[in-house]
């Protein structure tokens, strides 16, 4: 009797749940092991909701034991160090793990490089992060809040900024709520003049619009160079802060160096449309650990990782069964940007660009998406 493939995935995100699903439906048999260094998950969209009291972080961190149990999958705990033997090893602190099969779906990491950066906070770094930005904010009863994102200058597209968008807009509804607003100022920073542009030149606009009618001052155009317990230093000046919100540009993770396997110019696992890491056999990559053909608007968001998890999936029961692999993602961005009581949908394809306006219909929509995910992890 032939033994069943050993297929490893690195990670405990979105790309790595989503190919444990579709492994587990296609390949019945298949032995599966999860490397991570926690079976837990969290479920970073929704940070945006805890500075306000929407949302626990308890609320948003899901123990994974019982769902791997369910799914017959084996887990072990660890930090990936590199990889050996063209990613048939997995080399972790805690020892080496084989594989017949590799899917990387770990994730990156921020690119905390500026000057003076421990002086601001990043929100998806986690849940501690986002109630620090709570505590802040609490404390807060007048001055300056700063907020912008930035990019890989190796590879301009890993940057994250919707959660900026959603966490700026969030704070301008929460602040006004408790009635702090005219004692607080706003600002939004950004090194492009028209931030946002992978969005879409329609979200440009309808961003740009909607931080103006809510009296959100912008600093545009301008590098910025370092942050400082004074605020934000930019090619273009001074921006006075007493909190500052940042989301630093994306890069693959730190042990991607350590794999002997090519990485893109930002340092993320060079893949083809097919996920699959270049020359590497049957190993595959989905999410934000790697680097995609496709247009430069391309995102790095979970729905997209899931998409591409759902393609690495397939081509690498292929692969493992002889054939040609075959499956390709979809190339799509899909966001709502919560403003805490409404939601401005922005979706962009190869084909079409489409922004509608702040509506309560997709703040409830983006709440019923986070109860349909998480209800399989929540058994």
């Amino acid at each position: 009797m032939n033994t069943p493939p050993r297929i490893v995935i690195l990670g405990a995100g979105f790309a790595a749940l989503t190919a444990v699903r579709e492994l587990r439906r296609r390949a019945p048999t298949a032995r599966i092991a999860v490397v991570a260094p926690k079976a837990e998950f969290v479920y970073l969209p929704s940070l945006i909701w805890i500075p306000s009291g929407l949302r626990q972080g308890s609320d948003l961190v899901l123990p994974l034991q019982r769902y791997f149990q369910d799914q017959g999958v084996e887990f072990i705990a660890g930090r990936v160090t590199g990889l050996a033997d063209g990613g048939r090893t997995v080399l972790t602190d805690h020892g080496k793990v084989e594989n017949d099969a590799l899917i990387i779906a770990s994730g990156g990491r921020y690119l905390k490089k500026l000057p003076g950066i421990e002086h601001a906070i990043t929100l998806c770094e986690g849940v501690a992060a986002a109630e620090a930005i709570r505590d802040r904010v609490n404390a807060m009863q007048s001055g300056r809040i700063a907020l912008g994102f930035g990019g890989n200058p190796n590879e301009p597209s890993a940057m994250r900024g919707g959660p900026l968008f959603e966490l700026l807009f969030g704070l301008d509804t929460l602040l006004r709520r408790q009635g702090k607003r005219d004692q607080i100022a706003l600002t939004f920073f950004n090194a492009a003049a028209e931030p946002g542009k992978r969005l879409g030149a329609k979200a440009v606009t309808g961003l740009l619009a909607e931080m103006a009618k809510r009296r959100i001052a912008t600093h545009l155009g301008h590098k910025p160079l370092s942050f400082s317990d004074k605020g934000v230093n930019t090619e273009g000046g001074h921006i006075d802060a007493d909190l500052i919100l940042f989301m630093p540009g994306l890069a693959g993770p730190d042990w991607a160096p350590q794999t002997g396997l090519p990485l893109s110019p930002g340092g993320f696992f060079q893949a083809d449309e097919l996920c699959r890491v270049a020359g590497a056999d049957k190993v595959f990559v989905a999410g934000d650990a790697g680097s995609f053909p496709g247009p430069d608007w391309m995102p790095k968001q979970a729905h997209l990782a899931d998409l591409q998890a759902k393609a690495a999936v397939e081509n690498l029961l292929l692969t493992l069964e002889g054939k040609p692999a075959t499956a390709r993602f979809k190339v799509e961005l899909i966001c709502i940007v919560d403003t805490l009581d409404s939601g401005i949908l922005v979706y962009r394809d190869l084909k079409r660009s489409i922004l509608l306006p702040p509506l309560k219909l997709f703040h409830w929509a983006k709440r019923f998406f986070e109860a349909f995910y998480l209800k399989p992890f929540r058994k």
